[in-house]
């Protein structure tokens, strides 16, 4: 039995997020991993169970997420990339194949997770970034210095409860986050257009993340820079432990699973 290791990329626009959803409804829930499963299956003649890195929201992006699943099938991986693309639908690529020891896993394996999020400001928005920002009116640009501020708080090891969604299945709400970066454009490259808009990426680097952790995060450093909260107060944010001191939970749309980072080469 092969053990075989997937890089992919996704626009998660039109789907119910990573996971498989083991519920009975009139109409199939379309997810990324049920999508995947069917091309492998295809593709091998069996029936695979494939595992992600991180199981993405319905919306949320991914540019580098990882998943592995075991098949007898002889294809090399350049041929089985190339068939599980011919059978995937356009809005999700393989981007690699590789074959990885028997002990590998997706998750586990994982030390730090990078998820990056995009926030477009403009008035009207532009009809082409609706998909992937968050559209809103607020000029951002002269109060990033207090987004920034308040992102120090909250690096480092803490309990993220406050910024997690109920029905959170994680036991331990403790993570670390290990940096937070905010970066400022006034535009957006998009193909060989330029289109003028004010532009904010917000990368959060952490050994793990909770359900909605980094939406949370972003909704609330949002406020921030509106002028509503102060920097300091993400301290008394993560002292409460409660979800109602946070911000809103930021659109599914502007967050992209960035990479998945090993402790060495699989």
């Amino acid at each position: 039995m092969r053990h075989i290791r997937l890089i992919l990329q996704y626009d998660g626009t039109n789907y119910s997020g990573w996971q498989v959803q083991r519920v009975r409804t009139p109409e199939r829930i379309v997810t990324i991993q049920g999508v995947l499963e069917d091309a492998i299956e295809r593709v091998t003649a069996r029936r695979s169970r494939v595992t992600g890195a991180s199981r993405t929201d319905a919306g949320v992006h991914a540019l580098g997420q990882v998943a592995s699943f075991k098949t007898n099938t002889t294809l090399d991986t350049e041929t089985l990339r190339r068939a599980l693309n011919a059978n995937l639908p356009p809005d999700i690529r393989i981007m690699d194949v590789s074959e990885v020891d028997e002990d590998f896993h997706p998750r586990y394996s994982a030390i730090r997770k990078v998820y990056s999020y995009l926030i477009s400001y403009s008035n009207p928005p532009s009809p082409f970034l609706g998909r992937y920002t968050w559209q809103i009116y607020h000029d951002l640009s002269g109060r990033v210095d207090l987004m920034r501020e308040a992102a120090d708080y909250l690096v480092g090891e803490h309990d993220f409860s406050c910024f997690r969604a109920s029905g959170c299945a994680s036991k331990n709400p403790v993570r670390t986050i290990y940096n937070i970066n905010i970066s400022l454009s006034p535009c957006f490259e998009f193909f060989t257009f330029r289109l003028d808009v004010g532009l904010l990426k917000i990368t959060i680097e952490a050994n793990a993340f909770l359900r909605h952790m980094a939406r949370n995060i972003v909704g609330t450093l949002v406020e921030i820079g509106k002028g509503r909260l102060s920097p300091s107060y993400i301290r008394d944010i993560l002292d409460s432990r409660d979800r109602r001191r946070a911000g809103i939970t930021a659109p599914a749309c502007g967050l992209f699973l960035e990479r998945v980072i090993f402790n060495q080469p699989r």
